[in-house]
């Protein structure tokens, strides 16, 4: 076949609409069902027990959407599809974004190491050295003034150590009102003046346009490592604390059953809610697991329970949805099931 200049334009054309198909990226967000790894290998406690069975972290994909993936989205079942704007709040990049999520991550895997290290009884030590700015919002009384990576040791000459200090303090002021940060960056000391505003983004409450993390340092005896590479956010904080407090403790708490679950973990063993269970229980069930841990919102109405029950009965499932409030619940419901 001869190719005419008529052809070769028709084919750029072609190739030209194909590529902005694939790559040009909408303002929406994309999820549906990830994975549900075992956690052996993402979790290790030095001189740790052994199990039969598994713990598994669950995951949902997520991404900014193409045309291809939004239509995709729009036909495929379990995918939702969420403005940009309610994912990634305005003025807060793609890299920002990611960074914050990791930043999570790192938080989730400290509280889930604290729970389980106190519940079974072992050598630990919790040192509070202020809070990190994790990301700063563009547009916002911080924007300029504040960087990611900042450390925050004080507001108005009050000692901060943890991210809620701040906060609660923050929460009693209105606004228009100015605080004094004292901030390290680097090997600088600064002092940044900031004033308060209201933000309708987050139900009017006064704030300055910053994401925050605790800077803890936490030690422990036998030593924990995670390798949890990429994945982000704080929804595996239960699954953690379970599979860490098993590798410390002598009797097998997956009795060989195949247990996924999720659930943010707070240092004093609250497990919260998350968002996306009903993706995160049909990747368990793809995986083949035995029980899935759903957060109870102390039975609120509309819990990740209810929600994660109902999928389960859409999907006919065998796994067994089990809710749970606190890392308690899901620890008593474990050492109280029979071997398989």
């Amino acid at each position: 076949m001869n190719f005419t200049k008529k052809h070769i334009i028709y084919l750029i054309v072609v190739i030209a609409i194909a590529f902005f198909l694939s790559t040009y990226q909408l303002p929406y967000y994309v999820y549906k069902p990830g994975g549900a790894d075992a956690l052996n290998p993402i979790v290790n406690v030095e001189g740790g027990y052994d199990s039969k069975g598994d713990m598994h972290l669950v995951t949902v994909r997520g991404g900014q959407a193409t045309p291809v993936q939004y239509l995709w989205a729009k036909v495929l079942p379990n995918h939702e599809i969420y403005p940009l704007s309610e994912v990634r709040p305005e003025g807060v990049s793609e890299n920002e974004y990611f960074h914050a999520q990791l930043q999570m991550m790192e938080s989730s895997q400290e509280a889930s190491t604290v729970v389980a290290y106190k519940a079974a009884d072992e050598d630990i030590t919790i040192n509070y050295e202020g809070v990190y700015v994790v990301a700063v919002v563009n547009g916002m009384p911080a924007d300029g003034k504040l960087e990611s990576g900042d450390r925050i040791t004080e507001i108005d000459g009050n000692e901060i150590k943890e991210s809620k200090d701040l906060i609660n303090y923050v929460e009693n002021k209105q606004a228009g009102d100015t605080i004094n940060l004292e901030v390290e960056r680097g090997e600088k000391q600064l002092t940044k003046e900031v004033q308060l505003e209201r933000f309708k983004e987050a139900d009017n409450k006064v704030g300055i346009g910053i994401r925050l993390v605790t800077d803890r340092s936490v030690k422990v005896d036998p030593k924990v490592n995670f390798s949890s590479g990429s994945i982000g956010g704080p929804s595996a904080g239960l699954m953690f604390s379970l599979e860490i407090y098993d590798q410390l403790t002598e009797n097998d708490l997956t009795k060989g059953n195949q247990i996924a679950g999720t659930g943010e973990v707070d240092y004093n063993g609250n497990v919260l809610r998350i968002g996306g269970i009903d993706k995160k229980v049909i990747a368990a069930d793809q995986e083949d697991c035995d029980i899935f841990f759903a957060p109870n919102d102390n039975g609120a109405e509309g819990s990740n329970y209810e929600v994660a029950k109902k999928t389960a009965e859409e999907i006919d499932t065998d796994m067994k949805i089990v809710p749970v409030d606190t890392f308690e619940d899901a620890l008593n419901y474990l050492q109280n099931i029979e071997s398989e």
